[in-house]
């Protein structure tokens, strides 16, 4: 069980929720842990003075987030991280790659991204497979060349207004 909680952690951390402001505090003591903290993070106990202050901050939120967790939260992330450990590691530095890109992005952009990752998955599964199909059939360039056009499509079509600083 006690692996069970670790892999749910090491999901949380690395695939798809954001990092932890981390702070230049002093080591936390495994004693100023809460219960729950505790036993999702059993597996470090014995190596947890040894862990660097930022470790231990970015472990300590993950296991606060899972602790908070519902049912179905929980069985979600160790999914993904069932599908996380399965990644050569090649895939796994592209994918930390991209999500310091889009970290590094506007609000505005990252509002955009969003919205199209949401109607996508509106569609019906044919047409999502079907506009997957496409796409892994493009040449980098003609990729390129649809973003390029969405995103032109889309700042025509929003409001002037909204391109106007408060």
């Amino acid at each position: 069980m006690k692996i069970r909680f670790l892999q749910v952690l090491v999901t949380a951390l690395i695939v798809g929720i954001s990092p932890v402001a981390i702070s230049q505090e002093p080591h936390s003591s495994w004693d100023n842990l809460t219960e729950s903290e505790r036993e999702v993070l059993a597996p470090f106990a014995d190596q947890w003075e040894s862990l660097t202050a930022e470790r231990q901050q970015r472990l300590a939120a993950g296991a606060s987030r899972f602790a908070e967790m519902n049912s179905e939260q929980r069985a979600a992330a160790r999914d993904r991280f069932q599908v996380w450990r399965t990644l050569s590691d090649d895939q796994k530095s592209q994918i930390r790659d991209r999500y310091r890109q889009f970290q590094s992005l506007s609000a505005r952009e990252k509002a955009r991204i969003r919205g199209n990752y949401e109607r996508f998955w509106t569609l019906s599964p044919d047409r999502r497979q079907m506009l997957r199909g496409r796409f892994r059939n493009m040449t980098p360039d003609q990729r390129q060349k649809i973003r390029d056009r969405l995103r032109d499509r889309q700042q025509r079509v929003r409001p002037r207004h909204m391109d106007r600083p408060n």
